[in-house]
């Protein structure tokens, strides 16, 4: 009988996973860790044997849209996957929401959170696209001070109940702008009983099938610009579950994430409620976003996990030239670069997370406040970045196998290539770090956390790493200051900023645990993939030319 090979295969993705046992050996209370290691043993069974499975056999299906029924009836029914059609009822009793929320665990409670989103997500169908909406509309909701809308949406948006828990939409996109919003077309009128009704085109309206959403409108004589908009909630089904006078034109036809049911829609008078004052909006729904954001740096830093699993897996299954791959020395120097960017990427968006818990039980300084809103991009721009190049090499590991449609794999590649763009594309976001930079304490925060992570390694092995996170970040404010008077410069090298800011911290953050886990737990593994990540390089800063950069982008020649 012929050759077969046989596929890759994902074993229990808690047990299986060094990173993220070893982040919380070291940073949760060992009581906290004995409570829910159980759960999140389970949940990473649940995600390898069934719920990997079932995307795999399902990989073909698309969600469908039928706009009138049999009769002419105006519908507007969404058929979703089957794991779409049960992923609410597992996030809610899994706590994919809710952990983050607990109080028993005050500060740590994002951490238990997030890794269960890091676990779940590679095998949602992107179901972690709405529950991220979800996770932001409720702190949108809690600093809104809104006690009416508190009171009805955040317990369901949070709920543990699969039959009280509700998914949050997030409608901001338009023709006008993704992004820039300050051209936004949608308006907001009050009706003859004072009830604000919304008018307008979404264009990008992500998991139409949620039960709530945050969109953006602007009221009836606000000024034009962004200022001029208000945050505005909206319960878009009735009790039978028809849409609130809410039409949809169409679903997309995306590149990826084909399974989250993505629609452009028209606001038809919508019914809607003022989340705070009736201008200034964007501001109101930055909570939103600064939780989505760092969404999706677990999303990128999940997917990369899982595409480098199934590569090594599958390299101790196939045999060339008479040796398993994974004894093959290139392909071994292939996988210790993806592992050590893995690594980079984790312990960034998780350090992240630590302070995003700090920060909402007051436990944090004001220097630590400015750290995370100037992290928060950073982390989202880096980790999607990474992946989406990594995702791609874990693919070429395969071959030919990985270009196979019903392999799964292209489906990760085609679904990482979201992340750089939803919530703001790399270039949005480095712009977004060079306004934190002048408005919110400049590199000061930045500059104390180093000082502070790097002051906790004292291994001699980890010494030229630290002296390479040093001496980067010395790089980085001599180019900040060369610049700071030229807007234009600053700008056009902002990308190349971004990027040096989320590589050096992550490399001091891999120096910090490699130190710790070398002491505590013996394990060298930490300090190779420092050295390694040293060596593939953090420093991303660049000279910028704007007339070399005007006429090669416009390709004139003039």
């Amino acid at each position: 009988m012929a050759f077969t090979q046989s596929p890759p295969a994902l074993a229990n993705q808690y047990l299986d996973d060094r990173l993220l046992r070893s982040l919380l050996r070291r940073v949760l209370p060992p009581s906290m860790l004995h409570e829910i290691e159980s759960d999140l043993t389970e949940f990473g069974e649940r995600v390898a044997s069934e719920f990997y499975p079932a995307q795999l056999a399902d990989y073909a299906f698309n969600p469908e849209l039928v706009h009138f029924d049999a009769f002419g009836n105006r519908i507007d029914r969404i058929t979703l996957s089957a794991f779409w059609q049960k992923a609410g009822s597992i996030a809610a009793q899994s706590g994919l929401i809710a952990a983050g929320y607990d109080p028993k665990f005050q500060q740590h409670a994002r951490l238990h959170q997030f890794a269960l989103a890091y676990l779940f997500h590679p095998s949602s169908e992107l179901f972690s696209c709405p529950l991220a909406m979800t996770d932001g509309a409720a702190r949108c909701l809690l600093a809104s001070g809104n006690q009416t809308l508190i009171e009805r949406a955040v317990p369901r948006l949070t709920s543990r109940d699969p039959a009280q828990f509700w998914l949050s939409g997030q409608w901001m996109t338009e023709t006008s702008g993704g992004s820039d919003v300050s051209g936004s077309e949608t308006t907001a009128k009050q009706d003859e009983r004072g009830r604000w009704r919304l008018y307008g085109r979404k264009w990008f309206a992500s998991a139409i099938t949620a039960d709530i959403a945050l969109t953006l409108a602007r009221p009836e004589g606000n000024p034009q610009g962004a200022d001029g908009l208000a945050l505005f909630y909206v319960e878009p089904r009735k009790a039978d579950g028809r849409f609130r006078n809410i039409e949809i034109d169409r679903l997309k036809d995306k590149l990826g994430t084909r399974k989250l049911p993505t629609a452009e829609i028209r606001l038809l008078g919508t019914p809607a409620e003022l989340v705070g004052e009736s201008q200034h909006g964007v501001r109101a729904i930055a909570p939103m976003l600064n939780v989505t954001r760092l969404w999706n740096a677990v999303c990128a830093t999940g997917f990369l996990r899982r595409a480098l699993a199934l590569a090594r897996d599958y390299a101790t299954r196939r045999v060339v030239f008479g040796i398993p791959l994974i004894d093959q020395p290139l392909h071994q120097n292939t996988l210790a670069d993806l592992q050590a960017e893995l690594e980079g990427c984790f312990h960034l968006t998780f350090y992240v997370a630590e302070l995003l818990g700090k920060s909402e039980q007051a436990e944090a300084d004001e220097s630590s406040g400015q750290l995370l809103r100037l992290l928060t991009p950073v982390a989202k721009l880096t980790t999607a970045k990474v992946a989406v190049a990594g995702v791609s090499e874990a693919i070429e590991c395969f071959g030919g196998a990985g270009y196979v449609e019903d392999s799964g794999l292209p489906t990760l590649l085609r679904d990482a290539q979201v992340l750089p763009i939803w919530e703001g594309t790399t270039n949005v976001l480095a712009l977004d770090v060079l306004k934190v930079l002048r408005q919110n304490g400049g590199l000061q925060p930045f500059l104390t956390a180093i000082r502070g992570l790097t002051a906790q390694v004292s291994l001699a092995e980890l010494e030229p790493v630290v002296k390479q996170v040093r001496e980067t970040t010395t790089a980085v404010a001599e180019w900040i200051q060369k610049r700071s008077s030229t807007k234009q410069e600053l700008q056009a090298g902002a990308r190349g900023l971004a990027l040096t800011l989320g590589r050096t911290l992550a490399l001091a953050l891999l120096a910090r645990h490699a130190d710790w886990s070398f002491r505590a737990e013996h394990d060298p593994r930490p300090m190779n993939a420092a050295r390694r990540y040293a060596r593939i390089g953090v420093n991303r800063l660049s000279e910028s030319s704007p007339s070399e950069a005007r006429m090669l982008s416009s390709d004139i020649y003039a």
